[in-house]
């Protein structure tokens, strides 16, 4: 069978292995420009693929022009032991004809199908069996803490327990789901949304990582939480938590796989369908979703996944046991855990290192002949 022949544009040079794996339908090209593209003869019987929200000069209103269709790339919400930030492939992403999950300014595949897509029994039965394995298993995106029994310093029997997550602020789901809202903003409302309540801050690990940007002082911080939680899974934190209060952050869906009421600041996938409340709305969200259909929107319609054992495309239930068992023996393994914690520490101070040497040379007078 002749291979569609695909142009993929913004992807790093560390995720274009697994990409060629993730669509082994495509003969793919990887691109930085329209012009390398039309050179390497890009026409109307193509693809184009672009990572994220990266606008790539020209590009999106060529393909109009051409009727060339195009698809954006992102993570999928199940992804990896380990953080994306630290150069982990990924091992769920999802590719959108539409637009993106994380923009609520466009339309998305995912929007599609919540608001359109039938749910039969079957499809439904499989999702609440797949919400019950990820919450018993206490898995989640990155997999990338310890479960720990949480300590809550000054915590009042009967007083609520409100967890809030840190967000990367240069995030495009920031940026599109939430503008002008940062970690500290989102911080003070929730406070004022439950002032007698035992608020849990939890930076996000990329942040905690160095790697990306969204660091709150802990002073700062602390005017409105009551705790700071670092080095915990997100599943020790939930099990605390009555509520969580999120402007766009993953944990809020998976606050609702737990059963906890969320609070929602920006407009994330997973608002908008009557589950969460609301501080925004999206007007094209018309319909009433229960979990279960959000769950199998999200976990098994949208996304593609690779099993990491055999790097060939699978099912959700394939990749979650292919996880829950390098998640163990990351736990129990400590020779294993050791190289992978080295490999992110490398990593980490190479990426410190690169922005750094960035920073320097915008600083550097500019001298013109």
């Amino acid at each position: 069978m002749k291979k569609i022949r695909a142009f993929f544009f913004g992807f790093v040079w560390w995720k274009r292995r697994q990409m060629r794996r993730f669509f082994p339908e495509l003969d793919i090209r990887f691109c930085r420009t329209l012009e390398e593209a039309r050179s390497g003869g890009l026409g109307s019987g193509d693809r184009i693929y672009l990572w994220g929200k990266r606008e790539i000069g020209g590009i999106e209103e060529y393909a109009r022009g051409e009727g060339i269709a195009l698809y954006r790339v992102e993570d999928g919400f199940i992804r990896s032991v380990s953080l994306g930030s630290d150069l982990t492939p990924a091992y769920s992403l999802v590719a959108d004809s539409r637009g993106i999950y994380f923009d609520p300014t466009a339309p998305s595949d995912l929007e599609e199908i919540l608001n359109h897509a039938t749910m039969d029994r079957q499809l439904l039965e499989r999702a609440k069996r797949l919400r019950r394995y990820i919450v018993e298993r206490k898995l989640s995106k990155y997999n990338s803490f310890a479960e720990v029994t949480l300590e809550l310093p000054g915590y009042r029997p009967g007083q609520r327990v409100v967890m809030v997550p840190g967000q990367v602020e240069d995030d495009a789901s920031i940026r599109y789901g939430a503008p002008e809202m940062d970690n500290l903003t989102l911080l003070r409302r929730a406070r004022e949304s439950a002032p007698e309540a035992y608020i849990v801050y939890k930076p996000h690990p990329d942040v905690l990582a160095g790697n990306r940007r969204g660091a709150v002082e802990e002073k700062e911080a602390k005017r409105y939480c009551d705790a700071i939680v670092t080095e915990a899974s997100i599943d020790s934190v939930l099990e605390r938590a009555d509520e969580v209060h999120t402007m766009t952050s993953l944990v809020g869906f998976e606050a609702l796989l737990r059963g906890k009421r969320v609070y929602t600041y920006g407009m994330p996938f997973y608002a908008g369908w009557g589950l969460t409340e609301d501080a925004r709305r999206c007007e094209r969200r018309k319909r009433r979703r229960s979990l279960d259909e959000l769950v199998a929107a999200a976990y098994i319609l949208y996304p593609r996944y690779l099993d990491p054992q055999s790097g060939v495309l699978c099912e959700v239930e394939t990749l979650l046991k292919s996880l829950e068992a390098l998640k163990a023996r990351y736990d129990s393994d400590r020779f294993y855990r050791l190289a992978i914690d080295l490999r992110n520490g490398v990593s980490r101070k190479l990426q410190r290192g690169w922005r750094k040497l960035l920073e320097s040379s915008e600083k550097l007078p500019s001298f013109r002949v």
